[in-house]
């Protein structure tokens, strides 16, 4: 999962950004409403996590902004400010959720799992291909009932290919939705991390490399 945090408190930003990749998610961070659209106009984020009160253009703007464009990203409002007409402003701008400061990390976590969540409406709550199972809530994914342990990345890529549902993802793809901006798109990262994704899982192998196209499971 890949998400745009834009906060203009940047300790407040960075904490979050850090506290999110710890939860194995891919988390891009800019301080202010322009920097949002033009982050977002160059990236796919499954959620975006947004100040209300920005400097440059408010959030509600940057907001009105992503959803007349038609972006796919699921808008999640922060706001110090937790009266019903600021949640009510909030939400007539186009978030589909609102969380007033100060906020706890995990009601944050879950929150932004559930808008990715319902991203994907026609995805199972656990994502099953044989004996392989994945359930992105816990973090958990098992082969043949033994639990795996794959780390951040290693998850994140399984998770996607499993969401796929047999299509072929390319390794554009997965570095679009599983890594953030500094990753080096010139670098052998995704291929080194299916090849360790394959080890895991073990055999009979569930991975398959299409020529010229991807992955796919």
């Amino acid at each position: 999962m890949r998400v745009l945090v834009v906060e203009d408190h940047e300790e407040l930003a960075l904490t979050v950004a850090a506290g999110l990749r710890r939860e194995g998610m891919a988390v891009d961070v800019v301080l202010d409403g322009p920097g949002a659209l033009e982050r977002a106009s160059v990236h796919h984020y499954d959620v975006i996590v947004l100040d209300r009160d920005l400097p440059g253009l408010h959030g509600d703007e940057v907001c009105r902004s992503l959803a007349a464009s038609g972006h796919p990203a699921r808008m999640l409002m922060l706001t110090a400010a937790g009266t019903i007409d600021d949640r009510v402003a909030g939400l007539g701008a186009g978030a589909d959720d609102y969380l007033p400061k100060p906020f706890a990390f995990a009601e944050l976590v879950a929150r932004i799992r559930a808008l990715a969540r319902r991203a994907q409406q026609a995805l199972p709550t656990v994502l099953v291909r044989g004996d392989l199972r994945l359930d992105p809530a816990t973090r958990i994914a098992t082969r043949n009932g033994h639990r795996l342990p794959l780390s951040p990345k290693e998850f994140a890529v399984l998770e996607l290919l499993l969401a796929a549902q047999g299509a072929v993802v390319s390794a554009e793809q997965l570095l679009e939705r599983c890594w953030d901006e500094f990753a080096d798109p010139f670098t052998q990262t995704v291929k080194v991390t299916v090849s360790r994704l394959r080890r895991k899982l073990g055999d009979p192998p569930l991975i398959e490399t299409v020529p010229q196209a991807g992955y796919r499971i």
